[in-house]
């Protein structure tokens, strides 16, 4: 088990590489000159130009700006918000929470539809209920979530006025982000859940379950759904990153503070260190979830540790 965790954990090392690569190409590959694109909108001077251009260090030869950008990465400096003249970092620590509240919210609300309409449609195999859960599984994840958000509002906030439209704070504040965040991907959990529970029960120790007089759903809860669930495992981590990421939109749609408005802000304010920030932080974040559901998969399924 240490072998696997260890052999994983260095597995990650290319791909964090590979990500500081790909955020560290952001600015180097921007049309133009970089600091006069930051600057477009003020009245500046040569001599501020070439300040900012020294501040960002891209006065320096491409290897030593990447190498430089890793170490400050590496121990915590994402570098300074050229609007707001605050560290990256204290930026995203602002925001990250609400986002990761965000996140969490949504996967639970996945977790929990998609996972109990996978289970129903399993159950009811061939029938009409199965019909009526995967129809709802289809609406979820044909419906993109910007549409789905301003529903809800126009439904929960406008008519019924139930759940503030806008905003973050309280729990009623993410009801409504947390459902249209989580809806697509409890979608893919439900059709991904139904297939696997059918494979399982198609298994000779759920036939014997069955012929011992069980009940149908006990067989289907106590003895099915752990094996089914194992594949089902892998997708949650794959949707947490996904999650994560699709806060963006969310968060625009709901006016609600996070790492999507901030990066949005960033993009529009042409604030290159925070977009930079927050698109590392995001990836990482989903690189390292990804590593702890490959551990969790092999706690789950002893034969992956083998692999």
């Amino acid at each position: 088990m240490n072998a696997y965790i260890a052999r994983r954990v260095v597995q990650t090392i290319p791909v964090l590489f590979g990500v500081s690569v790909l955020v560290f190409s952001m600015l180097a590959l921007v049309p133009g000159d970089p600091v006069q694109l930051m600057l477009s909108e003020f009245q500046t001077t040569p001599e501020q130009i070439s300040r900012l251009r020294s501040q960002l260090h891209l006065d320096e030869p491409l290897p030593v700006q990447f190498g430089r950008f890793v170490w400050d990465a590496v121990h915590g400096d994402l570098g300074t918000s050229i609007r707001t003249r605050r560290p990256v970092t204290t930026e995203i620590a602002d925001n990250f929470p609400s986002t990761l509240q965000l996140a969490i919210a949504g996967l639970l609300v996945a977790g929990v539809i998609g996972v109990t309409l996978g289970i129903i449609a399993a159950a009811s195999h061939q029938s009409g209920v199965q019909l009526g859960a995967m129809l709802l599984a289809l609406i979820g994840v044909s419906m993109p979530s910007f549409w789905l958000g301003l529903l809800l509002i126009f439904a929960f906030s406008l008519q019924i006025r139930l759940f503030p439209a806008t905003g973050g704070g309280d729990l009623q504040h993410l009801v409504l982000p947390a459902i249209t965040l989580g809806l697509g991907a409890a979608a893919i959990l439900a059709r991904l859940t139904r297939s696997s529970m059918l494979e399982v029960l198609r298994q000779e120790y759920v036939t014997t379950a069955r012929a011992k007089g069980l009940n149908e759903w006990l067989v289907l809860l106590r003895h099915a759904l752990k094996n089914a669930l194992i594949p089902v495992v892998t997708i949650f981590g794959l949707q947490f990153g996904q999650l994560l990421a699709g806060t963006v939109v969310v968060e625009t749609v709901f006016a609600r503070p996070g790492l999507g408005r901030l990066i949005i802000d960033g993009i529009l304010n042409k604030d290159f260190p925070i977009v930079q920030g927050v698109v590392l932080v995001v990836a990482v974040s989903y690189v390292l979830v990804n590593l702890l559901v490959d551990i969790l998969y092999a706690v789950l399924d002893p034969r992956i540790r083998y692999a």
